[in-house]
């Protein structure tokens, strides 16, 4: 899938202690939840979303520690 905000590809973040999450425009929210539902990926999003310079307002999607952050990244990539 492709950030509706940058034209870049979403991406899969998380290393070390913090779990994987993706950081979604809320415009694309319903889109990528819909995606990570089809395939039976646990996620849950951040309550609150930030806008910085008056860009586009962005949430985080928390994926649970023992996700594979490359097999979501995957799911992303191959999804329209």
């Amino acid at each position: 899938m492709i950030d509706s905000s940058t034209n870049e590809k979403l991406v899969v973040s998380g290393d070390g202690n913090d779990g994987p999450y993706i950081m979604v425009p809320i415009r694309q929210m319903g889109a990528v939840c819909a995606v990570l539902d089809d395939s039976q990926i646990s996620y849950w999003v951040d309550e609150f979303a930030i806008s910085l310079d008056g860009e586009p307002e962005i949430s985080v999607i928390n994926l649970g520690k023992g996700i594979d952050k490359q097999e979501v990244q995957r799911i992303l990539d191959c999804a329209a």
